[in-house]
């Protein structure tokens, strides 16, 4: 049983292809997935699939570089929306493109904090090239369970990470060659505090990188995280989905 923690199924080029993405989903024994989503359409797809596969959850959030755009009225969009969300996500901030609108992006971030507060939804977090201001906000104003999505930080900012009420998702990318902390955050990280994702279709693990992602794709995750711990396939993978779970209660 594998757990696929966060794709992007809904968006455009995935979605073509949903049929034989969900047929994989379901050969290759995944039985926990999150649909994220980032727009009202991929939304009103993910909400259909929900209703269908037993196996989905569904997030919504606004993303940090949509904040220019981001008003009253997509703001009453996500509150209207809360009851159909399992998690609010994925939300943060992103300084690596332009640093030229971080205010917004840190308003934006902390609105959509108060608002899983308010409704008792966990959050997904989004940090790139941001930690310190992400941090800060988290633990001024997250009162919910925060899922670090897609982690590739030092093991000291996960260590910080970790006494938070929070979990760290892996991805793709510790498959790399290149990676550079995740060998030693993943030793480092307990099990009980481990989950793991694709990110589809983005980030695919290798020996499938240069392909375009899919939730099958997150047993290569899983693989790695046991190389690296030294763990039972198996036995982990319960763990991770025990993890999983453990969010939304």
């Amino acid at each position: 049983m594998y757990t696929d923690s966060h794709c992007h199924i809904t968006c455009d080029c995935l979605y073509t292809r949903i049929d034989e993405i969900i047929e994989n989903i379901q050969a290759k024994n995944i039985t926990s997935c999150m649909i994220m989503c980032t727009s009202p359409e991929e939304l009103e797809r993910a909400k259909k699939l929900k209703e269908k596969y037993p196996f989905f959850k569904v997030a919504f959030g606004w993303f940090p570089s949509d904040a220019k755009e981001i008003k009253e009225k997509e703001i009453q969009y996500l509150i209207d929306q809360t009851p159909y969300l399992d998690c609010l996500g994925e939300i943060g901030l992103d300084y690596y493109w332009d640093t030229s609108f971080n205010d917004l992006q840190k308003e934006l971030f902390i609105k959509q904090i108060q608002i899983a507060n308010e409704h008792k939804l966990p959050i997904s977090i989004h940090m790139r090239e941001s930690t310190k201001d992400c941090m800060d906000i988290l633990k001024q104003y997250a009162k919910t369970k925060i899922i670090f999505h897609c982690f590739s930080g030092s093991k000291e900012t996960m260590m910080e990470c970790l006494k938070m009420n929070s979990m760290i998702s892996f991805a793709g990318p510790i498959t790399f060659k290149n990676a550079r902390h995740a060998p030693e955050c993943i030793k480092a990280c307990p099990i009980n505090r481990i989950i793991t994702e694709t990110d589809s279709p983005y980030l695919t693990p290798v020996p499938y990188r240069g392909k375009e992602n899919e939730p099958m794709y997150v047993e290569y995750v899983a693989k790695k995280i046991c190389e690296i711990k030294q763990l039972d396939e198996a036995n982990a993978c319960k763990q991770i989905e025990e993890n999983f779970n453990s969010i939304f209660r």
